[in-house]
């Protein structure tokens, strides 16, 4: 008797490509930075003062939480970005490819932690509310969730402005692109300035367009890409 027919393997050119999976996780980054954001500005925890964030984190402790899972997974979605992103020809040359990918690895891990910690002080906050004063533990807590959020973002700026120079020698739409991009990744270096406020929410908006933009991009193909672009392919 004859064996049944197995099913084929999915042939190189019908898996889908690592370029494809690198959109598809930007898209989702920038709708879970989207949440974040929103869930955010709902919760109206960015207080001068520790203990004025805490009591207001308890007040609106469901909305800063949403934030703070929002703000770890998509952390998550940017790291598992950067790994398919290492696996295409999007960022082209010998230091860029690895470079821009680790950036944006080291961006999503630290932004990954600010999201923990975030969750940390909405677990905590209430207590620390009621007693109107914040310990040592909490104060470490807090600091660590503006450092690591702060270095994320700067991080992803500084993974941009590697992505411009790798495609600056574009023609065409891809070289207002690369433009675009060097002049966002230089902008996110602002996030250490605290007299700028006014320009972090303008430049946080650039890049969820930049997320966005790049993203469909990646999905529709509009990328150069190369065999070795398809995920298991060697």
């Amino acid at each position: 008797m004859k064996r049944a027919r197995q099913p084929a393997e999915l042939s190189v050119a019908q898996r889908p490509s690592a370029a494809h999976r690198t959109g598809t996780f930007l898209l989702l980054t920038a709708v879970l930075t989207l949440v974040m954001v929103y869930a955010r500005v709902a919760a109206d925890a960015d207080r001068p003062e520790l203990l004025d964030s805490l009591r207001a984190i308890a007040e609106s402790r469901a909305m800063y939480s949403l934030s703070a899972v929002a703000r770890l997974v998509s952390g998550l979605t940017l790291f598992a970005g950067a790994w398919f992103l290492w696996r295409t020809s999007f960022v082209q040359g010998r230091l860029g490819k690895p470079a821009a990918s680790a950036l944006l690895a080291i961006s999503g891990a630290f932004t990954a932690d600010s999201g923990l910690c975030a969750l940390i002080l909405a677990s905590i906050a209430p207590d620390a509310a009621a007693l109107g004063s914040a310990d040592s533990f909490t104060e470490g807590v807090a600091y660590l969730r503006w450092l690591t959020g702060k270095l994320g973002f700067a991080a992803a700026g500084v993974a941009l402005a590697v992505i411009a120079m790798d495609r600056w020698n574009s023609d065409g739409a891809f070289k207002t692109y690369a433009l675009a991009t060097a002049v966002l990744g230089v902008s996110m270096q602002f996030i250490w300035v605290d007299s700028a406020t006014a320009m972090h929410r303008i430049v946080g908006v650039l890049f969820f367009c930049w997320l966005v933009v790049s993203g469909i991009m990646l999905l529709r193909g509009r990328l150069r890409q190369t065999p070795d672009d398809t995920v298991g392919s060697r």
